[in-house]
């Protein structure tokens, strides 16, 4: 047996290859060891405990997931950003099921609990300028981007939600930077930020309906920007 794993990127991808063929709950310090071929040592090497293994390892999935796409310009235009982000919802669900399940229920959960203060009086979270120029990909962002509904950490929880308001910082940049949206189109009582709200809270609820598609989304945002 191997006693060191030559890097924490094959940690995770073991740790992702277990959730994704037995599912979140199959995830430990030991499986991982075991599937890696090393000790148990060589994970607490990397990862101190069971929920910061679970915690990256989320993290990890979500960058896999929401990467950079090959064309920047699917941040450019409001509507091809919500056929990208349907379509990448649609294929990490085959992926990793139940996952976003998961996950769009525990961010729910957390705002009826009062854990979402960041976003408070912006309606969205107010680290914009950390997803300027990134849109909805996590690329370069992966540390602010997960969090383990399963491991019922505190830590785990807040990093969830720092994801869901990034991709919402996202939204929000995209509208700013479609050329095609009415000037008239927002003003101080509807807002760029209200409205990726609206898109935010449209994913959540396809995320848990497992609806992906994005047609009747497209014809809110036509009837509205457009």
């Amino acid at each position: 047996m191997n006693t060191i794993v030559t890097s924490r990127e094959e940690i995770l991808k073991a740790s992702r290859k277990l959730a994704m063929e037995k599912g979140w709950k199959a995830v430990s310090i030991r499986s991982v060891a075991a599937a890696c071929g090393v000790s148990v040592g060589s994970i607490y090497y990397y990862f101190p405990s069971k929920t910061a293994l679970l915690t990256d390892t989320v993290e990890s999935v979500w960058y896999e997931i929401f990467h950079e796409p090959g064309d920047p310009s699917v941040f450019e235009n409001t509507e091809r950003c919500v056929r990208w982000v349907y379509a990448r919802m649609e294929a990490g669900s085959r992926e990793y099921p139940d996952f976003f399940t998961l996950h769009s229920l525990g961010f729910m959960q957390g705002k009826k609990a009062g854990k979402t203060e960041e976003a408070a009086g912006a309606g969205l979270g107010g680290k914009t300028e950390e997803a300027a120029g990134a849109g909805l990909g996590l690329g370069g962002k992966a540390e602010e981007a997960a969090g383990t509904a399963d491991s019922g950490k505190t830590a785990g929880t807040e990093r969830m939600h720092q994801t869901w308001l990034h991709i919402q910082d996202g939204f929000c940049q995209v509208l700013k930077q479609d050329r095609k949206v009415r000037r008239d189109a927002f003003s101080s009582r509807f807002t760029a930020e209200q409205f990726a709200g609206i898109l935010f809270s449209l994913m959540l609820a396809a995320l848990v309906r497992k609806d992906y598609n994005p047609e009747p989304v497209l014809e809110v945002v036509r009837r509205t920007l457009y």
